[in-house]
């Protein structure tokens, strides 16, 4: 028998507001391993596309850190406990868990395993990260329809210059991590 194997990657770290977001995914055998990329490979059409496709062919779970999280814990610390909450949903226990990057969440009674550029090179990993991106772009999508200025439709969060412009102009928004350094510049600079 294969062992049930399945692929984490997280979403949003580097993004200035909001969740990070993770996904935890068991591939069934039917699915076809060559469609699956790395998320930041394919078009936006393509990851809604593959997003459907691997939620209707597979088990999947999504977990999450708030942004409350990111603050009080850091952005590793966060990100590991979004892997370890979409793993824990899980609805069949994997045998292995292979996750995407160079460090592990401490999860009791799993075998983990790391895996560097994971996303790319484990079909797993890749579907883990297609359903990650969708779901938090999902989420920060219907964010921006309050703050359009920032313009996180297009740059869902992320240091652009026209958020960074933004948030100069218009200030931070409740979303916005004030820990992180472009943001917290940001801030400091309003205290003089």
């Amino acid at each position: 028998m294969k062992k049930i194997i399945a692929g984490v990657d997280e979403v949003g770290r580097g993004s200035l507001i909001g969740p990070v977001y993770a996904a935890a995914v068991i591939l069934n055998k039917e699915v076809d391993k060559k469609k699956l990329k790395d998320s930041k490979k394919l078009s936006k059409k393509n990851r809604e596309i593959l997003d459907s496709y691997i939620k209707k062919n597979c088990t999947w779970a999504v977990g999450s850190a708030s942004l409350k999280e990111i603050e009080k814990h850091n952005i590793l610390n966060a990100s590991l406990l979004a892997m370890k909450r979409a793993v824990k949903k899980l609805k069949r226990k994997p045998q292995i868990v292979l996750i995407d990057g160079n460090k592990l969440p401490k999860i009791n009674n799993y075998k983990l395993k790391n895996i560097i550029k994971g996303d790319q090179k484990i079909p797993e990993i890749s579907a883990a990260s297609i359903i990650a991106k969708v779901s938090r772009d999902h989420l920060i999508t219907k964010m921006s329809k309050n703050f359009k200025n920032y313009f996180w439709d297009k740059n869902c969060g992320y240091g652009t210059k026209d958020h960074i412009r933004a948030i100069k102009k218009f200030g931070i928004t409740k979303y916005h991590r004030k820990t992180f350094q472009p943001v917290h510049n940001i801030l400091s600079l309003k205290k003089y």
